[in-house]
């Protein structure tokens, strides 16, 4: 899989148990909210003032490192 900003948040926690420390450790605390589940990585992104393409690296470069 490829993250993009169109990712949802709901899908990469499903997709690998290692994602959702990384997205706590960005700064997006919420992950258990009803709303975090179905929101896109830039919708998060945006809501937390973080920088969306940095974190779309990061979760690329995680992933490609599982294999």
């Amino acid at each position: 899989m490829v993250v993009t900003k169109d990712t949802i948040i709901g899908d990469l926690v499903n997709l690998d148990e290692g994602i959702a420390p990384l997205l706590m450790s960005a700064g997006l605390h919420c992950l258990g909210c009803a709303l975090a589940s179905g929101e896109s990585v830039e919708e998060a992104c945006i809501v937390h003032g973080l920088d969306c393409d940095a974190l779309v690296e990061e979760l690329n470069n995680y992933l490609q490192a599982q294999g």
